[in-house]
């Protein structure tokens, strides 16, 4: 009888700038066919600069997947003998999910998300999962960044759920959640 080994997911959240891709990077470092699945697209000069930056910081030890919203799709098309997939960052793509859904009402988002969320409950291999935590400051002043707000502490909530380990990022320092 073959027994197969459940990959593990690793939620790694904190706030800006606290370390989260940095830290990521390192519990990527093991793995021989590292992907890193991006989110992020070059809309104008500074997420440009910031896009190669993290380009620059992980070098050529990636084979990078840009995917602005059909994380799921990505997932399920990796290149063969994928051992981990960094992705960074689920806040971006909560973004990109309000964005390209505007007008197409909040069901449309919601699938998105639930077939997202379908993958991870059978990872094709180990992943790591970044994402910041937006829910510690203020109740923000207008309806769009509340909904934000909300829209990416429910996916915070349910990928850490499925997570094998889930890490806070704060001031740099990693603390083990679960």
């Amino acid at each position: 009888m073959e027994r197969t080994i459940t990959p593990n997911i690793y939620y790694v959240t904190g706030g800006a700038r606290s370390g989260k891709s940095s830290f990521a990077l390192q519990l990527a470092k093991p793995y021989y066919s590292r992907v890193f699945l991006a989110t992020a697209e070059p809309f104008d000069g500074e997420m440009v600069q910031r896009i190669s930056k993290h380009r620059e910081e992980r070098g050529e030890q990636f084979t990078t997947v840009e995917e602005p919203l059909a994380l799921d799709r990505a997932l399920l098309h990796l290149p063969e003998g994928t051992d981990v997939v960094l992705l960074d960052c689920l806040t971006v793509w909560t973004g990109n999910l309000m964005h390209y859904g505007e007008g197409k009402g909040e069901g449309e988002i919601d699938q998105q998300i639930e077939r997202f969320l379908e993958v991870l409950r059978h990872p094709p291999c180990d992943m790591i999962l970044v994402s910041n935590e937006v829910g510690m400051g203020i109740v923000p002043e207008n309806a769009m960044a509340r909904r934000f707000r909300d829209i990416a502490g429910i996916i915070n909530q349910r990928v850490a759920a499925l997570a094998t380990e889930a890490w806070l990022l704060c001031s740099g320092l990693p603390i083990r959640l679960k």
